[in-house]
């Protein structure tokens, strides 16, 4: 049995936030849920996976964040309580839905996960989606510790139910990916099967409907308002002069640092966890009784600016301070050090910098920089592209993805990206306005999650470029979790259909389509040429499975190969392809047995012929 299925109220388990979050949706009888995948969000869909084979929970990983809102949509408007989980950049790709179900509403509760990333751990962006609480008029909730998420997750769906709109749970890396003991609450019986009734002078958005839907909607908030005011999930701690307000994991850092500065006897303490709509009664009573108030928050000055203008219409005039020099930075996520520091300048409170250890004598660890796992048949690609277009001037529009990291030297295969999708629309854009050859590569996942639009525009308007689709049969930066063409029974699972990525680039109406098998590379450079050759848009879809993926499933035959006395150093193997299995000894190149997988692709381009397999060096 899963853990997270555990029925024994009371009982504390050991949790990854996200799994944490999971049982809270759990406990509030979670249905129907759906996502797709993003970390620091990935971890709650793969639980909730899981415990969909054990259990009468609906789960699905869906084409993309949008897919997954409108399905959850649609079961919520049947009664049934639904989850719809997503990295902060995936709310923007399910915005279009989310604005107008504000409008309609749910009838059972439906929790939307946004979890935001701070610093950028694996994101393209550091955006602040509490915005999207203010662009939608619905609620925020934040939980500040890992009992939290599991906590305000489950009463997120009856909140969600007393008001008839959908709340947005808003998380950040740090709340996602700690972990903690958590108490379990009590598991409450998953409702199934719902049954939806037409209303459409209710649900069908046509202007008419609409602006009286808006005005609900607006109702709503300020039912969302006065909830706000009582909620037990905004509280003030201590009863001083100095105000400190702050929200999710922000208050962990304040709390710490009220304790190391010695200031309880001065500092009082609001912390926000129904953020949103912001509770005005009860921040304009916390500032009468302040002398001056920092805000604590990562990310935007979303609070500052509500705060100031809260103090604003009561006529206050204390210092409110947040963000600016010398404060709270815009960028990146907070510490602990940060937080204190930040604090005891502010109160002016005398504060020595602990000061680190000296590491003078302690050799300097060698920089670690992000790299495609030895084998990967991204790779093995981009080597048989590169050399394909040797001698043209190129483009190369990339994608989100493992492939990402082919941007970086030597292969130097990734000139421009903007968001999921977007290598495919924006070739389109590079073939027109420039005479330069555009290559673009996206991922299979990518492919179905945003790709097929731009393919179907580029074929309609006739562009001219090659797109790769980097097949390797997982959505593999994320966890190795599925998509519409992964064959699931690789995994055991029947039920699920299959979708040929060859047979939809050829129903789009690509005109040059092409299989390779990249690890072949003679053959694959030969195939590349032949696609670039091509006048309108062609397609190469390289298929290998992911070595890690394939591994798991116990489907790789590894094979290390090594270096031989052949070797004239040339070192093509290194200064073209990179693989992290080489290393140098002395001046000598040398390959990790342990590493290696047997790919095979650094022995075909050894000038020398001077890798091969470990067992025929023994042999002979």
């Amino acid at each position: 049995m899963h853990k997270l299925l555990t029925d024994s109220p009371g009982k504390k388990m050991l949790l990854l936030g996200n799994e944490a979050i999971a049982r809270g949706a759990i406990e509030a009888g979670v249905a129907f849920a759906t996502t797709y995948p993003g970390t620091p969000s990935s971890e709650i869909s793969l639980n909730l996976f899981q415990i969909s084979h054990e259990s009468d929970l609906y789960f699905e990983y869906s084409t993309n964040e949008k897919v997954a809102l409108e399905v959850a949509a649609a079961a919520a408007n049947s009664g049934v309580r639904t989850f719809c989980m997503m990295k902060h950049v995936g709310l923007n790709v399910a915005a279009d839905p989310l604005m107008t179900l504000a409008y309609v509403g749910v009838k059972g509760g439906m929790v939307i996960l946004t979890a935001d990333d701070p610093s950028m751990f694996s994101s393209q962006n550091e955006q602040d989606n509490r915005y999207y609480g203010k662009l939608s008029g619905l609620p925020i909730l934040e939980p500040s510790s890992v009992e939290e998420a599991r906590q305000m997750t489950a009463e997120a769906f009856d909140l969600s139910e007393r008001l008839g709109e959908p709340v947005i749970l808003r998380t950040t890396t740090r709340i996602n990916h700690s972990s903690a003991f958590v108490e379990l609450g009590k598991l409450t019986p998953r409702k199934t099967k719902g049954d939806f009734k037409k209303d459409p002078f209710n649900l069908v958005t046509v202007p008419a409907v609409s602006r009286r839907l808006h005005v609900r909607l607006l109702e709503n908030w300020d039912k969302a308002q006065a909830l706000a005011e009582s909620s037990g999930y905004n509280f003030t701690d201590g009863a001083g002069p100095w105000g400190i307000i702050c929200n999710g994991v922000s208050y962990s850092y304040v709390s710490d640092a009220v304790k190391e500065l010695g200031i309880a006897d001065n500092v009082r303490v609001l912390r926000l966890g129904f953020s949103y709509p912001s509770p005005p009664k009860l921040i304009k009573n916390f500032l009468k009784g302040c002398d001056k108030v920092l805000v604590a928050e990562e990310g935007e000055p979303v609070m500052e600016e509500t705060v100031k203008a809260f103090a604003q219409e009561a006529g206050l005039t204390l210092p409110i301070a947040g963000k600016g020099e010398g404060l709270f930075s815009r960028l990146y996520e907070f510490d602990p050090a940060l937080v204190r520091r930040v604090m005891a300048g502010y109160f002016g409170v005398p504060h020595t910098e602990s000061q680190p250890p000296d590491l003078s004598d302690v050799p300097e660890i060698p920089q670690r920089p992000p790299n495609l796992c030895a084998g990967c048949s991204h790779r093995a690609t981009f080597y048989a592209v590169k050399k394909a277009a040797e001698g043209e001037e190129t483009i190369y529009p990339t994608d989100i993805g493992c492939y990402t990291l082919g941007f970086l030297p030597p292969l130097a295969m990734g000139d421009f990206l903007i968001c999921m999708g977007s290598s495919v629309s924006t070739a389109c854009g590079f073939s027109k306005a420039t005479d330069k050859k555009v290559i673009s590569f996206i991922g299979d996942s990518t492919f179905f999650h945003s790709g097929l639009t731009g393919l179907v525009n580029a074929v309609y308007n006739n562009h001219n470029f090659t797109l790769v689709i980097l097949d390797n049969g997982t959505t593999a930066m994320t966890g190795h979790q599925p998509n519409p063409g992964v064959d699931m029974s690789n995994f055991n699972l029947s039920g699920y259909g299959h979708v040929s990525i060859e047979a939809v680039v050829r129903a789009i109406g690509v005109e040059h389509v092409t299989v390779i098998k990249p690890y072949k590379v003679k053959k694959s450079i030969e195939a590349v040429k032949a696609a670039l050759d091509h006048k309108g848009v062609s397609v190469i879809i390289s298929q290998e499975m992911c070595t890690l993926y394939a591994r798991g499933l116990k489907q790789l035959k590894v094979r290390a190969f090594t270096v031989t006395d052949k070797c004239k150093n040339h070192r093509d193997c290194i200064n073209q392809i990179a693989c992290p299995a080489f290393y140098l000894d002395g001046e000598r190149v040398q390959i990790n047995p342990n590493t290696c997988v047997g790919c095979a692709v650094c022995a075909q381009i050894c000038p020398e012929n001077a890798i091969t397999p470990v067992k025929a060096k023994q042999a002979g």
